[in-house]
Parts: C-alpha cells; structure tokens; sequence
C-alpha cells in the first residue's frame, strides 16, 4: 500500500493508501500433471549474423547458404543459456564502457523531429503537501466507459476509523449519483497524477460503491480518451 493525499467534496483533505486490486490466480500454463519450464537457447553467434555474413559472402549470399549452412553455428546453437548481463554497444558493434548520454527526443504531430534536449525529472504528486483535488467534475459511469481508455484501476483504502468515514461518504456520495469524479493535482486541480519520479502521467476518475456498511473506491487512470475522426460523428 502507498500513501495519496487528496481532499474531498468539502475540500477536507486527509491521507489515505492505495493499492493494486486483489487478483485470482492465474490459471496453470502447461499440460495436465505437468509444469512449464521455462529455459532460454542460444539462437545464433556474432559470425552467423548478418553483418558478419555479408561481410564474409558479400551482399547476395544465398547461394551460400543453399550451398552450406554459414548462418547456423552447429558447435554452439542450441546451447542453454544461464545467467546474462546486459551490455551496450555502439552503433559499430564495439562494446561501451561507460552509460551512454540519454537524449529526450521531442517529435511534432507530423513525426518530424521538433527538439532534442537532456531529461528533466518529473516529480511525483500524489502524496505532496498540495492535495489531490476533488474537482466535482463529474461523468456517468456510462460516459467514461465509452470515452476513455482506462490502463490502470487501484483502489482506495482506509487506515484508520476516521479515514473509513471519509472515504464511505465519498464513495456514498458518488454511487447514489451513477457517477464519478475527475481527480486532478495542483492547486487547481488541472494537472494530471504521477505516482512516481518520471511515471506517466494520467487522468484519474474516482467511482464509488457501497453495500451496507462496506464501500469500494475505485481510481480509474487514463492516457487515452476516444475521439471521433473530423466529420466523423456527421
């Protein structure tokens, strides 16, 4: 569980956990009575690959491997492979020594490439001393189902007696009206979620449900809202 301060409809903030939501297990992979294993091969070595072949063969070297098997390394393909590390290499097949500079690369809507420039850190939001706002924007669940791309659902827990108050009424709240709420960050409320340094940023919309003295409040998280085409809703 982690922490999100947020504030609710009166603007009453308080600070309360999220968390995954609980899943089944997964079903078994495999035949009946037996169990998957999972093991890596070797698939090729440097001197079966391309460059090396067309450097050894020249550019059209079809003839060769109809002629033999130049492309198969017969004493080393096939061989399990165990523990790996990963290595960087230069566009030159030569080994680096040293992390290579990292570039954010800005592109335009058309794909041309707009600005290049070093990486800026994206803070998280959520458990900051500005709260989580509860703008009272509100959509039916219908609405946000078909016009938003959801990737992620967590879910809103209690720590305490008085958090379990707070969230029951607003998950009271929100199920009586068929409704849920955009949550935004900053002190406006308009800025989307990060969760953690440098995390996608996403639209949240909180959706409440009750039973009895139980409630669940789901945070739906989006990138994504469905869009007609120009013209296409004529």
């Amino acid at each position: 569980m982690r922490p999100i301060h947020l504030t609710n409809a009166a603007g009453r903030d308080a600070t309360v956990q999220f968390g995954n939501l609980p899943t089944g297990a997964a079903p078994p992979q495999g035949v009946p009575g037996k169990r998957v294993h999972f093991q890596r091969y070797l698939a090729a070595t440097e001197r079966c690959l391309h460059d090396a072949l067309t450097a050894t063969h020249g550019d059209d070297y079809h003839q060769a491997l109809i002629d033999g098997d130049p492309e198969v390394d017969l004493e080393r393909v096939g061989r399990r492979i165990g523990n790996t590390q990963l290595v960087y290499l230069t566009s030159g097949g030569e080994v680096l020594y040293a992390a290579p500079e990292v570039i954010e690369v800005l592109y335009a809507p058309d794909g041309s490439e707009r600005e290049r420039r070093a990486p800026s850190d994206v803070p998280a939001n959520t458990n900051v001393e500005e709260p989580v706002r509860y703008t009272g924007r509100m959509f039916t669940r219908a609405d946000v189902a078909r016009r938003f791309v959801f990737r992620r659902t967590v879910q809103l827990v209690h720590a305490d007696g008085l958090t379990f108050d707070y969230l029951f009424e607003m998950a009271r709240e929100l199920d009586a009206r068929d409704s849920v709420v955009l949550l935004g960050a900053g002190p406006k409320g308009a800025q989307p979620l990060v969760f953690q340094t440098n995390g996608s940023p996403y639209r949240a919309f909180l959706e409440g449900r009750t039973r009895d003295d139980s409630y669940q409040l789901l945070l739906h998280l989006s990138n994504m809202e469905l869009k007609l085409p120009e013209g296409g809703g004529a």
